[in-house]
């Protein structure tokens, strides 16, 4: 399977993924990945949410979501 679709595959079973998630999960290189999530969204497939900061208060040790904290841009397809 070509790597673009994988991505595309990943995309829509986690909903939402960083380049480094992607790349960890698929076994691909993280530039092939990036440039994969680029190629998405100039077709119009996928959108990059912006990336969040962390917490004012410094409580990400604390945070239930623990180290899920979105500080790299993260992906979802188009529906």
């Amino acid at each position: 399977m070509t790597p673009l679709l994988q991505i595309r595959d990943a995309l829509t079973l986690l909903g939402t993924a960083d380049a480094h998630q992607l790349s960890q999960r698929l076994n691909l290189s993280l530039p092939l990945v990036q440039a994969m999530l680029e190629q998405l969204v100039i077709m119009h497939k996928a959108e990059k949410l912006p990336a969040q900061e962390p917490t004012l208060a410094g409580g990400c040790q604390h945070c239930p979501e623990g180290k899920k904290c979105r500080r790299q841009p993260h992906y979802r397809l188009i529906q």
